[in-house]
């Protein structure tokens, strides 16, 4: 099976696990892309522990649920935002003002929206979660 962007699957796999109620997931194969979102989604507290196991073929990642993700996903394409244009991406990806997150790809590695803005940083739109 040829994967054409991990990061849809991973997020997908997850929102599909939360919706049906399960405890933990599986995602394979594992990227230090895929890593580092869950890594967030964690630091956030929208997930639980993602621990690595290596199998030889790409890594699984398992990912602990917690039951507090409404809805995930990648956003594609990867649209361009400068600093002061995540008002208008907020509106289109978040149902509220304050709830859920923007994942953004800049110069300073992955960052949610919020410290993006606060940095002063652009970069690319990665995924969405609230």
């Amino acid at each position: 099976m040829v994967l054409n962007d991990p990061l849809a699957n991973t997020l997908s796999t997850v929102a599909n696990a939360e919706q049906i109620g399960s405890a933990q997931c599986l995602v394979k194969p594992a990227s230090r892309f895929v890593h580092a979102v869950l890594a967030i989604l964690n630091a956030h507290h929208y997930i639980g522990d993602v621990e690595l196991t290596n199998d030889g073929r790409g890594g699984i990642l398992k990912v602990s649920l917690l039951g507090k993700i409404n809805r995930c996903g990648a956003i594609k394409p990867r649209y361009a935002v400068k600093h002061t244009d995540y008002v208008k991406f907020e509106k289109r990806w978040l149902p509220a003002q304050g709830m859920g997150l923007l994942i953004v790809s800049t110069a300073k590695g992955l960052l949610t929206h919020e410290q993006a803005k606060e940095q002063g940083l652009g970069g690319r739109l990665v995924a969405y979660v609230y």
